[in-house]
């Protein structure tokens, strides 16, 4: 029986469609058991939308009466395989454990105390390698940064004190930041609660909706979506009165519309058409406001990273064509590596939705000369380089056996 399954030619889509017509349910009846659209359903029997996370692999073999194993053979190999821990990271790992500043605890071991002129460009720095995901440096600035502000922090008061506290929130949004992107969403849910509690302290309303952000892309990372969708949703109708009227800023404007954008990240990953589509219209209309590229709380919030965030929605809702449309007019020369390099990733799953092998290895490798680090922690780009390798079979161009070789996927 193991045998058969696994020698089966069909494709992943046509499993889903022989289980469901096997069941008597039409395609409407397993979008509403999955809670997702229709159309959902016809992309993912027609192989243009691919079925990567664990959990609605899951949903989707309890809707249809299956085992997972029959939808995806290899997924009793690799479907929930333990993940690799990015080793760059381990400094600020051991970094979050713990006291944040167990000195202090002691009898006069906190030493002398820092002000916040003199670690604002430390602060800086950090963000300008997390953005450039040189991940490796980020983590080694960020481990010696952090202690130095949890004790800053704590030998400090009055103005100086509420200083110091921004800047050690937006120094663990960085952790946050660094750690959801490669996959260690655990720590980045601790580091992003640690710069809410910080932004809370300082008394700076914008700063807690900006720590919210990043727990709401924790929780993405750790495929929580309604978890997620909860803190956007909160944040959406709290920050909203703040970004309207004569009352509005350009950094609440943009607070709000990078909420949006994880609101539509949220959306198109739910399979949820109208929430995502929504999302990014408002968005668009936050960007117009604003009006140029902007990088308030390093959210890089504007008019050329709300269509980064509908290309990325369009081809997570199978919507390819669209996608590439929308790259064709699109100038990306004064946004980060890391949000380039993301780009091309998404260019490449489109060009793979529509079999275009050749142009997607294209953009994958575009990707990893932005940013490499990036490209070897996001599991885009590795779901992207196994597609790539089913469809290439046996013999794989050099090009992608090395690419996949690079980034840790079989081949």
């Amino acid at each position: 029986m193991v045998d058969a399954i696994e020698n089966d030619p069909r494709t992943f889509g046509e499993r889903v469609a022989s289980a469901r017509r096997r069941g008597g349910m039409s395609q409407a009846d397993l979008a509403t058991a999955l809670g997702k659209s229709e159309s959902w359903v016809s992309q993912v029997e027609r192989d243009i939308l691919a079925v990567e996370r664990i959990s609605v692999l899951h949903a989707l073999a309890d809707a249809l009466g299956a085992s997972i194993l029959e939808l995806k053979p290899e997924a009793g190999l690799d479907a929930a395989p333990a993940p690799e821990r990015f080793a760059e990271l381990e400094l600020l790992r051991l970094t979050l454990t713990g006291h944040p500043a167990p000195d202090v605890l002691g009898d006069g071991g906190a030493g002398p105390s820092l002000s916040a002129d003199e670690v604002r460009g430390r602060v800086d720095a950090v963000w300008g390698l997390a953005d450039a995901s040189m991940v490796a440096d980020a983590s080694e600035a960020l481990a010696g940064l952090l202690p130095d502000l949890e004790r800053a922090v704590r030998t400090t008061t009055g103005h100086q004190q509420k200083e110091l506290l921004h800047l050690l929130g937006r120094t663990y949004e960085a952790a946050a930041t660094c750690l959801a992107r490669y996959g260690e969403a655990d720590a980045a849910w601790l580091a992003a609660d640690r710069a809410l509690a910080a932004a809370e302290r300082s008394r700076q309303p914008l700063g807690v909706f900006a720590a919210q952000l990043r727990m709401a892309h924790a929780f993405v990372a750790l495929d929580q979506l309604e978890q997620a969708e909860h803190v956007v949703a909160a944040s959406v109708t709290a920050l909203s009165p703040l970004a309207s009227g004569d009352a509005a800023t350009p950094e609440s404007q943009s607070l709000l519309g990078a909420t949006y954008l994880a609101q539509a990240v949220i959306g198109a990953r739910s399979g949820d058409r109208s929430t995502a589509r929504g999302a990014v219209k408002q968005a668009r209309s936050l960007a117009a406001r604003v009006g140029d590229d902007r990088n308030d709380f390093n959210t890089e919030f504007g008019p050329t990273t709300v269509e980064l965030q509908a290309i990325s929605t369009a081809v997570d809702l199978g919507d390819a064509g669209e996608a590439l449309e929308l790259a064709d007019a699109l100038d990306v020369g004064s946004l980060s590596p890391e949000r380039r390099s993301r780009l091309h990733i998404d260019l490449a799953r489109a060009h793979a939705q529509r079999r275009r092998t050749a142009d997607a290895l294209t953009a994958l490798l575009a990707a990893e000369d932005e940013a490499p680090e990036y490209v070897a922690g996001s599991e885009a780009a590795r779901a992207t380089v196994r597609d790539l390798l089913s469809l290439a079979g046996r013999r794989p161009p050099n090009a992608l056996a090395g690419l996949a070789r690079r980034i840790g996927v079989a081949n």
